[in-house]
Parts: structure tokens; C-alpha cells; sequence
């Protein structure tokens, strides 16, 4: 089958087209026919080796998180899904892969597509669904009342987390540049922050969550818009020992994550903040909900450009350049 892949670990590296053996599939797989997927920053990331240590893959490897397609085959122990079904996903880590023509993916990691969504806006969810999901709902638990801040208002992550939190009942601030704001707005946000001329720090105050997605000047400017037993969640950096502890990581690795966060986590603790750090995982019965949500209206995609599959690698090219409004998606098969 046809895939993008990466031959080494480089930095802004081109990914080769190439053909790669058909997936093979385990007990409890479901082998699907990619019809569109994905682009986001984590692969830019991945291919760049900013993660192989606590994340390795052994080169060459094909990339790719997001998968909206067809089941045309099933493993045996499979229950939840039938061929002909059509399903969305992001697929765990060390299975990803969905720059391709077929991947194969753990059934519990998969839901069905929400019926009212194309392929293309469909394969823009799964991602920063399960981001801002596991974000507001399941470690900020975010209350109706409270006021949350999202950054990068107009980007992949950002369009969602608002929509998601106004429908927690948040109030929400975001940044986002002049010519955003009127997306941003039209998505829930009530407080619009123009990154290019005014500083949140200076406009933001007794803020119950912070989700972090910036570099590490922003991160600490954000625990000064918390309030005292507020949370700054940091969906980029740097990961704690919580993290390192989840993994499994060995001792030395261990160490090296604790001192990352070292001093993130003192400020925090100082200022009665609790700072952690997250790193999605794949869960299909949570994108179950996320489905439930985008057939109501409640939730809606924003899909910024489709990119045909043999231009894979300038897709990933544009997401770099940090100018997408929402998510850039690439069309595999019709």
C-alpha cells in the first residue's frame, strides 16, 4: 500500500511516499481503509525526534494520528464493529500510521463517524477532540460558572476546547489574532485577546483553568491569570513526573522529566496552582461522546484546507507554518 513515511529522525526532514506491507491485524483490530486523515503539530514533532525518548519509533515509520475511513475487515475477537462500518479514531501510541491506505487499530480505540460529517471533517476530530475532552472534562472538570482560558483560539485544539467548554458552562478567553477574532467569537469565546497588540496577563485575572499550549514564556505568564486552587493544564510542555510515572519510564528518565517541570511546578505550587501536564491517549468511548455532542450541533469541525494525499508532506508543511485556522486534512481516497 502507499504511505508517507520517515526514514530518519531530522529535523524539518521531507517524508518519502513509499509502498510498505498491509497492516496485519490482532485479535481485537479492525482494519480500516483510510478515506481522509490529519495533520497536526505532534507529528512535525515526532518526525523531528523531539520525542524519541520517552516516544521512540524505530525509523522508517509512517505518520499520521487522525483516521476517518471504512472497516473492511475485522480480527476475530472483535465485537463493537462490522465491515462496511464507517468509524473514526486516533490510534494509541506506537500504532500510529495514518498517512496510508490502510491502518489497522485496536477496536477500543475507534467510534463510529459522526453521521452528520464528511470523511474530511470527520478525520479533523479525533486528536484535539480527545485533547480538549481529557482536558476540560476529565482532569479540569470544568463546572458551569468558571472561567477558562484557551490558547491559540483559531487553531486545531483551540477551535474545539471553546465550543467544548462553553457547552461545560465556562466562560471563555482566548487569543487569537484581529483578523480571528470573529471565528473565534462565533465559536463561544467571550473574551477575545488580540496576541499582537495586548498582553493576557494584563487582561486576565481569577481565572479557574488555564490550557496551555504555547512556549514556556506564556506558561508562566499564565499562572499569574489563576486564581489560588486554580489549574494550569499544558498540553506542550514540560512533562512532570506524573507523566514520567504513567509511561513507565526508567529512573534515569524519570529524573530527567522531574527536572523539566522543576520549575514550572515550584511557581505553581507557590501561588496554590496545580500545573500537569497532558499528553493524549486514544480512547474510543470517549470520542463516542465527542460523536454524540457533534450530532446535536453542539460541536462543530473547522477544517481550514483539504489536502490531496500525494501532497502529504506539504500539508505538514502548512501546519508548521502555524497560520491554520482549525485543522488541515488530507483526502486519501474518495
Amino acid at each position: 500500500m502507499k504511505a508517507f513515511v520517515v526514514d530518519k529522525y531530522k529535523r524539518k526532514g521531507a517524508l518519502r511516499q513509499a509502498n510498505v506491507p498491509e497492516p496485519e491485524l490482532e485479535d481485537f483490530d479492525v482494519l480500516i481503509r483510510i478515506q481522509a486523515t490529519a495533520v497536526n503539530l505532534l507529528d512535525s514533532k515526532l518526525r523531528d525526534g523531539e520525542f524519541k525518548l520517552i516516544l521512540p519509533y524505530r525509523p522508517p515509520f509512517v505518520l499520521g494520528h487522525d483516521v476517518a475511513g471504512t472497516v473492511v475487515k475485522t480480527g476475530p475477537s472483535v465485537r463493537q464493529f462490522k465491515v462496511g462500518d464507517e468509524v473514526y479514531a486516533r490510534p494509541r501510541d506506537h500504532r500510529i500510521g495514518t498517512f496510508a491506505e490502510l491502518i489497522a487499530v485496536d477496536q477500543s480505540d475507534v467510534a463510529l463517524k459522526p453521521n452528520n460529517l464528511s470523511m474530511t471533517e470527520a478525520a479533523s476530530i479525533p486528536l484535539v477532540g480527545l485533547t480538549a475532552w481529557q482536558a476540560l472534562v476529565e482532569v479540569g472538570n470544568v463546572k458551569p460558572g468558571q472561567k477558562v482560558f484557551i490558547q491559540a483560539g483559531s487553531g486545531g485544539v483551540g477551535t474545539f476546547a471553546i465550543q467544548l467548554a462553553k457547552y461545560l458552562g465556562a466562560t471563555v478567553a482566548t487569543t487569537t489574532s484581529a483578523k480571528n477574532a470573529e471565528l473565534v467569537k462565533s465559536l463561544g469565546a467571550d473574551v477575545v485577546i488580540d496576541y499582537k497588540t495586548q498582553d493576557f496577563e494584563k487582561v486576565l485575572s481569577e481565572y479557574d483553568l488555564v490550557l496551555n499550549s504555547q512556549d514556556p514564556k506564556t506558561l508562566d505568564k499564565s499562572l499569574h491569570v489563576l486564581k489560588p486552587g486554580g489549574q494550569l493544564i499544558s498540553i506542550s510542555g514540560p512533562p512532570d513526573p506524573a507523566f514520567a510515572k504513567e509511561l513507565g519510564l526508567n529512573l534515569f528518565l524519570k529524573l530527567v522529566l522531574r527536572l523539566l517541570s522543576r520549575g514550572v511546578r515550584k511557581k505553581a505550587k507557590r501561588l496554590g496552582i496545580r500545573y500537569s501536564f497532558l499528553f493524549m491517549r486514544a480512547d474510543g468511548h470517549q470520542l463516542g461522546e465527542i460523536t454524540s455532542l457533534i450530532e446535536s450541533g453542539i460541536i462543530r469541525p473547522i477544517v481550514d484546507t483539504v489536502f490531496p494525499f500525494a501532497k502529504t508532506a506539504e500539508a505538514l508543511a502548512y501546519v508548521e507554518t502555524g497560520r491554520a485556522k482549525g485543522k488541515i486534512v488530507i483526502a486519501v481516497a474518495d
